[in-house]
């Protein structure tokens, strides 16, 4: 079986966490490419005012990853039919790709509300669901979920160490709206699209 990692997310915009988390889960378990998928229209953030287009969220992820052979852009979830949700994808991706094993890749977050997703049994028969650590997560908590959710929905579920980097694209708009920096905490690619087409910014500040 082929091992696919999957990144999804809004990446509004896409961070140094994202690209770390992908990276370390591509090494620890040996995984053919990680596909980076941004959400057209995800159903847990529906107001989207003052947020990047579709199109400039596509053009900051394929800028962050540009040169890194094993991550791929994906817009699969970009598209006019309604709002996106995770189950679906899984299970058209497996139908259509039958020699595929698919990782989704989520923050340990994630899973502590994992059973409030929608169809979250139909998620776990199509993935390996890869729990990224976090150290404001304890983790003998972590452990009692990811026994939980194992139980639950008969999910497969592997923890993934990563870095603690205490940061969310939240944050991020947040600064930018303020006009503080964000260097180094997105690529200087993503950065200067930001800059050039005034993305996050506050009316006075554009």
């Amino acid at each position: 079986m082929r091992k696919i990692g999957i990144m999804g997310g809004t990446f509004d915009p896409i961070h140094i966490g994202h690209l770390i988390l992908a990276e370390r889960a591509y090494a620890r378990f040996g995984l053919e490419k990680v596909v980076f998928m941004p959400s057209g229209n995800p159903p847990h953030k529906r107001d989207r005012d003052g947020r990047a287009t579709n199109d400039q969220r596509l053009r900051m992820v394929a800028a962050a990853i540009a040169g890194n052979p094993h991550f791929e852009l994906s817009d699969y979830e970009m598209h006019e039919e309604g709002y996106t949700y995770t189950y679906r994808t899984l299970e058209e991706l497996t139908s259509a790709n039958p020699d595929c094993e698919y990782y989704f890749i989520i923050g340990a977050d994630s899973l502590f509300y994992f059973d409030e997703w929608r169809e979250p049994a139909r998620i776990a028969a199509h993935c390996v669901l890869v729990v990224a650590t976090r150290d404001h997560v304890k983790e003998e908590a972590l452990d009692r979920q990811i026994e939980y959710i194992s139980g639950l929905f008969n999910a497969q579920i592997e923890k993934l160490d990563t870095p603690n980097i205490d940061i969310s694209s939240h944050l991020l708009r947040s600064w930018i709206e303020e006009g503080r920096s964000i260097r180094y905490y997105v690529p200087d690619t993503v950065a200067a699209i930001i800059a050039e087409e005034n993305i996050y910014r506050a009316p006075d500040r554009t």
